[in-house]
């Protein structure tokens, strides 16, 4: 292999230290979890509720997935940001609680489509 960036993150060595992760609605978290027998591909819930206890139907709890054993969660998805309104604000309150619980958090910074296409990604973090 040539010595460029690219032919580095393709070495052979590298995909060794490569952690995969898949993310799944809620209701294949377990099942999952229990069928993936390689150690390099990991689980992650698609969201998660900021409110550890309620009456929040539909909602899971940061500590929920946690229980389960799924590691890690994504949080400021732009279809949350968009489709459910969610403000930073908001996308800053689940992160807490997914710290909090011990998850390790795949944050996004939440630039749709269009923006990211339009070169408008950098824009949009700044402004998160």
């Amino acid at each position: 292999m040539n010595d460029t960036p690219d032919a580095e993150c393709l070495s052979w060595r590298s995909l060794h230290q490569l952690e995969v992760v898949i993310s799944l609605p809620s209701l294949y978290l377990i099942p999952v979890r229990d069928a993936v027998s390689n150690k390099q591909i990991t689980i992650s819930a698609q969201n998660a509720y900021y409110k550890e206890s309620g009456a929040f139907t539909g909602e899971i709890s940061s500590s929920q997935i946690k229980e389960a054993g799924i590691p890690y969660v994504i949080l400021g998805h732009s279809e949350r940001r968009t489709v459910f309104h969610e403000t930073n604000e908001v996308v800053a309150l689940k992160t807490r609680a997914a710290l909090d619980a011990g998850l390790k958090v795949i944050l996004c910074i939440g630039e749709t489509l269009v923006q990211r296409e339009g070169g408008e990604t950098t824009k949009v973090c700044e402004e998160a």
